[in-house]
Parts: C-alpha cells; sequence; structure tokens
C-alpha cells in the first residue's frame, strides 16, 4: 500500500529534489529513506511531541531530516 502511494506520488512530480538533498521529509519518504516502519515513526512522533525534528503542517506531520537523524544518532533503540 505505501509503495503505491509513494510511487504515485512520483508520477505526479517530474521535477522533485531527490530524498537526500530535501531539508523536511513526510512520514512515507522518511520511512522508505530510513528503513523505519510508517507505524513506528509514527509512534516516535506521538512519544516525542516537542521533539525539534518535529513539524506539524496542519495534522500532516513532516521530519526534519538532519534534526532528525542527529535523533537517530543519539538513539540506542528505536
Amino acid at each position: 500500500m505505501r509503495i503505491i502511494r509513494f510511487m504515485q506520488m512520483e508520477k505526479y512530480s517530474k521535477n522533485i529534489t531527490p530524498v537526500w538533498n530535501r531539508y523536511i521529509l513526510i512520514i512515507v519518504e522518511a520511512a522508505e529513506y530510513y528503513h523505519i516502519g510508517e507505524k513506528k515513526l509514527r509512534r516516535l512522533v506521538d512519544e516525542h511531541p516537542k521533539a525539534d525534528f518535529i513539524i506539524m503542517n496542519g495534522n500532516r506531520v513532516l521530519l526534519k531530516k538532519k534534526q532528525f537523524e542527529r535523533f537517530l544518532d543519539d538513539a540506542s533503540y528505536v
């Protein structure tokens, strides 16, 4: 299901910046990039609502890539 959604997003955006060059990632992109499941990422967001790597755009969760990478570097488990 998520791969289909991701492929649909790619189909509609021809001039898209590669994921590794982006500042902010949506949950689907972050799951693919970091090889962490979408449910696990959403659970991390729920467990750390005030974390500096989270941006809420309405009800959409966005992750700041560099700050999230620092969070992962400091984490002993995910």
